[in-house]
């Protein structure tokens, strides 16, 4: 099991709250984003990178304030938030390292990418406290993992050289061959076996879909050991997401990482609209998220 060195151990101490569970809100988002603030795909695509840039900025100065951390991408997001002084001075800051979207091999797989040019050595000079990767696996398919295995190494070495904290995140997805009960019913092993694959790769930090009940997220923590992970929200409706933070944190996950599940509901290209939203929705959605950290994170450590 990797162990993390003490300016990694620091960092991670950054990206926790005074009660030392993670708290982060991931806007590093952009064809989800661009989904959310259209359904006609010739709008989806006349959306800017630099309007995407002011609604993440909104989402910080109204969420991450209230957090212990906002994670970003370095497409839309960064110098802005340091340079223009929005994030606050005691937020920590996580850099996205993987493009939007994904390739696909002849055999139908997903193929992860990474957007040109940040390094660790970059995602350092923005000001950042660490990194974040995301890559698609398929544990029950070796040949679907070979390209993404090897952009975990590469960006795991890349961080471990810098002495840099890097978050490890893996989604699985549906094969088009499956119905959608059999990729239902293969989830919580999909997400047992991706995590193995993260932590043999050397993964410190997890960012974790919900593997699917609370003993499954017991069987999460015994596998990663010392290893923190948080659970992330795929976007699913808040409700729905409160539980599933119930179960992983009183089964031993370290936080949360929480995006859509916030936001989605708030964002549009109406600014005035999206801070009221802001306030109005996703902080009372925070302030509960937030409670339910506090209700399991000491009982369950």
């Amino acid at each position: 099991m990797s162990k993390m060195s003490t300016s990694e151990l620091r960092s991670y101490q950054q990206i926790c709250g005074n009660d030392g569970a993670m708290m982060v809100i991931a806007c590093d988002q952009r064809g989800a984003m661009r989904s959310l603030l259209s359904s006609d795909p010739q709008q989806q695509a006349r959306i800017s990178e630099r309007e995407l840039g002011i609604i993440k900025a909104d989402i910080t100065r109204y969420l991450a304030s209230k957090a212990s951390c906002v994670l970003v991408d370095a497409v839309c997001a960064v110098p802005q938030l340091v340079d223009d002084g929005i994030i606050a001075r005691d937020t920590a800051l996580l850099i996205g390292l993987d493009a939007s979207g994904w390739d696909v091999s002849q055999e139908g797989y997903r193929l992860s990418r990474l957007v040109p040019k940040i390094t660790a050595r970059r995602v350092r000079e923005l000001g950042a406290t660490g990194g974040k990767i995301m890559v698609y696996l398929r544990a029950d398919h070796p040949a679907a993992n070979q390209h993404n295995i090897a952009i975990l190494h590469h960006c795991i070495e890349d961080f471990a050289r810098e002495d840099l904290l890097l978050v490890v995140e893996f989604l699985t997805y549906k094969l088009e061959s499956e119905t959608d009960e059999a990729y239902k019913e293969k989830v919580p092993s999909l997400i047992y076996e991706g995590t193995k694959i993260c932590l043999d790769c050397g993964a410190k930090v997890l960012k974790l879909p919900y593997p699917g009940s609370r003993h499954a997220c017991e069987e999460i923590t015994k596998l990663a050991g010392d290893v923190p992970w948080a659970v992330l929200s795929a976007g699913v409706d808040h409700a729905t997401f409160l539980t599933q933070v119930a179960d992983a944190m009183s089964k031993g996950a370290s936080g949360v990482i929480a995006g859509r599940s916030l936001w989605k509901d708030c964002i549009s290209l109406d600014r005035t609209s999206t801070r009221e939203r802001l306030e109005t929705l996703a902080i009372p959605r925070l302030n509960e998220i937030q409670a339910v950290i506090q209700q399991y994170y000491h009982a369950a450590k």
